[in-house]
């Protein structure tokens, strides 16, 4: 029985490639484009641009002596600089004393420390940069949905019921916030499962202040209170906004999406919040066919999502990643001289083993999920609704 799910799961996953590498592609280029044009704009030489890890499918060399390359295993991609061994920037110090002036020009390791650091730098911010656009663009070519944070329906014996929430009432605020709709309300429900949240409630226009304790969903991991805010058609407002705000509602929701795991990670030392939630790259495929699903348009949004939470994981200290390389650019300007290249090559082991762990969590959750099958609704939809 486990090998026939699995097996229908692996079927499933190759249904999904296309959407899968589109999100991923864009991703992945937008982030290397960005090494990759403050490396020029610096004066750092760069040899190879590579969309794809591992062996080569295709390639090319343009009139400035750079690599294009298309590769097999499409989890990434890297620039490879002039003075560079490998992908991961290690270079011999022994090496790079011998370097004659000539070679030393546009060589990256032999360039400013302040340089270097806004080299990888670029790669994130580049991720960040596409989400604020997308958003932005969308916000602008849409106008901005707002679904009213109005309760309609309290499901009886829920921490809302015994919270004293009753349907009619509009929030107000939650945990000190003040709440624009009903997705800003259900969105910080979620994210503080367990914790005691302070909610201030419009009833008949008098202000009341309540008390809150949201449970943890068994099959979920999401905080839950127990209340419905109706449908986006019963209560939703949309408002056009100009190009400025805009922007401003670009960067609110890529900021959202930065702070949402260190939200969620301080959750989950608490206890009030799960691992198993955590998601990889068949969890980005499952999500990008369902959003494919009914239409290739409808993955602008989702692009921007994973690309800002790539821009974050990357700025994560861990060796391999940009962040690890800014590590070491903090010690070296600590040190005033980089660290050894043995240390480094330690460190980069380090962070290699513990993304290949993490790796293999997160695929063996997200699997796993996907061979249980959906997740039944919320009891509160179904009571809420007879």
């Amino acid at each position: 029985m486990i090998l026939s799910d699995l097996s229908s799961a692996f079927g499933q996953f190759f249904l999904w490639t296309v959407p899968f590498l589109l999100v991923l592609g864009v991703v992945v280029i937008i982030h290397e484009l960005g090494h990759f044009l403050a490396a020029r704009a610096l004066g750092v030489k760069v040899e190879t641009f590579s969309v794809g890890f591992g062996p080569e499918i295709a390639g090319f060399v343009d009139r400035s002596g750079i690599r294009w390359r298309l590769a097999w295993v499409p989890l990434g991609g890297y620039v490879k600089f002039k003075g560079d061994e490998n992908a991961s920037s290690v270079a011999s110090a022994e090496e790079i004393a011998k370097l004659t002036p000539e070679e030393r020009r546009g060589n990256f390791h032999t360039a400013d420390l302040w340089r270097r650091t806004l080299i990888v730098l670029a790669g994130p911010f580049a991720n960040f940069a596409l989400g604020i656009a997308i958003f932005a663009g969308l916000a602008l070519a849409n106008g901005i949905s707002y679904q009213e944070a109005r309760i309609v329906c309290v499901e009886p014996n829920t921490p809302a019921a015994k919270a004293g929430l009753e349907a009619g009432d509009k929030i107000l605020s939650i945990g000190g916030r003040p709440v624009k709709s009903f997705e800003d309300f259900s969105y910080y429900v979620k994210l503080n499962a367990r914790s005691t949240l302070d909610i201030e409630v419009d009833r008949g226009g008098r202000v009341m202040a309540l008390t809150a304790v949201p449970e943890l969903t068994e099959n979920e991991c999401i905080g839950r209170l127990g209340v419905m805010g109706g449908s986006r058609r019963e209560n939703a407002r949309i408002e056009s906004v100009g190009l400025a705000q805009s922007v401003g509602i670009g960067v609110e929701r890529t900021w959202r999406i930065i702070e949402g795991p260190f939200q969620f990670f301080g959750q989950l030392f608490k206890g009030n919040a799960c691992a198993s939630t955590l998601g990889g790259p068949v969890k980005i495929a499952e999500v990008a066919k369902t959003f494919a699903s009914d239409g290739f348009v409808n993955l602008i949004p989702l692009i921007a999502f994973i690309s800002i939470s790539v821009g974050l994981f990357n700025l994560f200290p861990i060796p391999v990643l940009d962040g690890g390389h800014l590590l070491f650019y903090g010690a070296e300007a600590i040190l005033g001289r980089p660290l050894s290249q043995r240390a480094q090559e330690i460190g980069f082991q380090f962070g290699f083993t513990l993304l290949i762990m993490l790796m293999i969590f997160v695929t063996w959750n997200n699997i796993a999920d996907i061979t249980r099958g959906p997740t039944p609704a919320p009891q509160v939809e179904s009571v809420c609704r007879r």
